[in-house]
Parts: C-alpha cells; sequence; structure tokens
C-alpha cells in the first residue's frame, strides 16, 4: 500500500533502475505517516560514509505528539540497503553521473519501505516530449469515449 508517491521524479528524472530500502523512523514519525503527514516531492538520497540517507522528506507532526519529544519535520532519515547493493549504486553514480531519487514510500511486512531510483536528469526538451505524450494519451481516451458513445463534439 502506497503512503507517498513523489510524482515529479518520473517528470524531471529518466529512471533507470528501482530499488527497495528500509526506512530508520522514530515513533512520532510512524504516527504522523499513518496519518498521511508526509510529503516526499523535494526529497533526495545521498551517499555518505557508504552509508543511505533521505533528505528533504518531510514528515509533520501530529498535534497530539508526545510531550517530552521534540518532533524536527525535515530530519535526516536513514536509508537500509545490504552493502553489497550500496557498493553497486556508489559505482554506477561515480562512474555514468547517476543520481539518486525517492519514487516513494509504502509498507510492506508492517514496515515502512521506500523505493529509490538510480535516475538521469531529463533535458528541457524530454520534459516537453513527456507532456505531449501525457497529452495526446488524455485526448485519445477522450476520443475513444465519445466514439463508443456515438457522440459527436
Amino acid at each position: 500500500m502506497s503512503i507517498a508517491e513523489n510524482r515529479r521524479a518520473r517528470y524531471d528524472y529518466h529512471i533507470e533502475e528501482q530499488f527497495e530500502a528500509g526506512v530508520v523512523l522514530s515513533g512520532w514519525e510512524i504516527k504522523a505517516i499513518r496519518a498521511g503527514q508526509v510529503q516526499l516531492t523535494d526529497g533526495y538520497v545521498m551517499i555518505k560514509n557508504g552509508e543511505l540517507f533521505l533528505i528533504g522528506c518531510r514528515i509533520n507532526a501530529l498535534r497530539s505528539a508526545s510531550t517530552h519529544v521534540t518532533p524536527e519535520a525535515d530530519r535526516t532519515k536513514k536509508l537500509l540497503m545490504h552493502k553489497a547493493e550500496i557498493k553497486r549504486l556508489i559505482g554506477k553514480i561515480e562512474q555514468r553521473g547517476f543520481t539518486l531519487v525517492p519514487l516513494n514510500l509504502h509498507y510492506k511486512g508492517g514496515r515502512v519501505k521506500a523505493d529509490i531510483a538510480l535516475a538521469k536528469g531529463k533535458a528541457q526538451h524530454d520534459k516537453r516530449e513527456t507532456e505531449k505524450k501525457r497529452d495526446w494519451e488524455r485526448e485519445k481516451g477522450q476520443l475513444m469515449r465519445h466514439a463508443s458513445t456515438g457522440r459527436k463534439d
């Protein structure tokens, strides 16, 4: 079940490969995520000392959060993956100029997981091409609906 999705990532980047990583969260963050108080749009993944970190993922604290905890909405979250996978990612990022972007947060077996992608940035003309394809698909769907109902517009 999906919690939050980064739709902007598929528009701004060519997605090459996807990976799943665990997310280290505290108790108040889990409660806020279950209440839908998470935003992934400005998030990105950074590698530091051979570990992955999710930066820019905003989790807004609930008003009923504990009194002895001071929630920080933009806290850096550690991502959990096997060391071999991380080394492979580091190699690809350094060699070919890829970047790591979070695609979505979802539940798997009662735990919160993040889908991250190895991606390359799109040029402006590629983004325009994506918009044209999306518009054509929408228009084609409308034409098909009108044709099936017999209407002429």
